[in-house]
């Protein structure tokens, strides 16, 4: 009877190596589990970084690349094309990026009005110009936007205006492109800022409205600071995208005429794959990243919350 009770709990209790097991097991669960996501994000991500990091360093001539330091970042400050296309770019940014975020504030308030009907209506008509492919809504403007049988040019021909060099002019080219860009953004950021708006308490302005505060002053004193994470987070994302911005100046004018609407992204693009100079395409992209990191810094710095 002894011996029996014995085996029978000598078989009760596990061994210690085997009671490890499981909490093994559910260790390591989670990080097989991330593993593929890992593993893609490594072979697409972080290796296409670094090997473009490696080519920024080489120059390619006879088919062969030479390894020549930190002469493509030098020759950046002596390339009067990648000036042109830093100073066409900063020019986006700095004009077209305020103008297309004060409207979609605007919108943003007016979609919040309980006096607006339709609402959904109205809020799914300004997001739908951002579905739209850039590569196709890029060849729309170009037709809308041709000198010779444009619909617009058409139209102003009806009030007895001259016909309108939209892509072939220097200043015109940008415009139009900044028109191409307002349309196709103004309703993305008006909703981001919007579902923000939502979450501002309807106190905060029935307090202002006792306090004696008009439309304006609510606007100033409530909407905007409530907006102010949306703002930032809008400023950042439309900062990072212009500074990127290839699609609509490619699609529409080829960078040009004279080189009016050169971006960084076209003249990357040129030295990539019209000129084949990918060392040289690589430093502009570092170069490029560099410069969106250091305005990301500055956008925080004065935009984020202060503590």
């Amino acid at each position: 009877m002894t011996a029996a009770l014995t085996g029978r709990a000598s078989r009760a209790v596990p061994a210690r190596g085997t009671a490890r097991r499981p909490r093994a097991r559910r260790r390591v669960a989670p990080y097989l589990f991330v593993l593929p996501a890992l593993l893609l994000f490594a072979a697409f991500k972080l290796y296409p970084i670094g090997r473009s990091f490696v080519i920024s360093l080489h120059r390619t001539a006879g088919g062969t690349e030479q390894f020549v330091g930190a002469d493509n970042y030098t020759r950046l400050l002596d390339d009067p094309l990648f000036w042109t296309a830093l100073k066409n770019t900063a020019v986006i940014l700095a004009v077209q990026v305020p103008v297309m975020l004060a409207l979609a504030t605007g919108l943003a308030v007016a979609l919040n009005s309980t006096a607006l009907r339709a609402r959904a209506v109205f809020r799914l008509g300004f997001f739908l110009p951002m579905v739209t492919g850039l590569v196709a809504y890029g060849i729309v403007f170009s037709v809308l936007l041709n000198k010779d049988y444009g619909l617009v040019n058409w139209l102003t021909g009806l009030v007895g205006l001259d016909p309108v060099p939209w892509l072939t002019d220097p200043l015109w080219a940008k415009i139009s492109l900044g028109l191409a860009l307002t349309w196709h953004y103004t309703g993305y950021n008006a909703v981001i800022l919007l579902a923000r708006l939502q979450s501002v308490p309807a106190e905060l302005y029935d307090a202002a409205a006792v306090d004696g505060a008009g439309a304006w002053n609510s606007f100033r004193h409530v909407t905007l600071p409530g907006l102010r994470p949306a703002l930032l987070l809008t400023t950042v994302l439309s900062t990072i995208g212009t500074l990127q911005i290839f699609d609509e100046p490619y699609v529409l004018t080829g960078g040009g005429p004279d080189n009016a609407t050169l971006t960084i992204g076209v003249y990357l693009y040129q030295n990539a794959f019209k000129y084949f100079d990918f060392g040289y395409a690589s430093a502009i992209a570092y170069a490029l990243a560099v410069l969106i990191g250091i305005l990301g810094v500055i956008q925080f710095r004065f935009l984020g919350e202060k503590s």
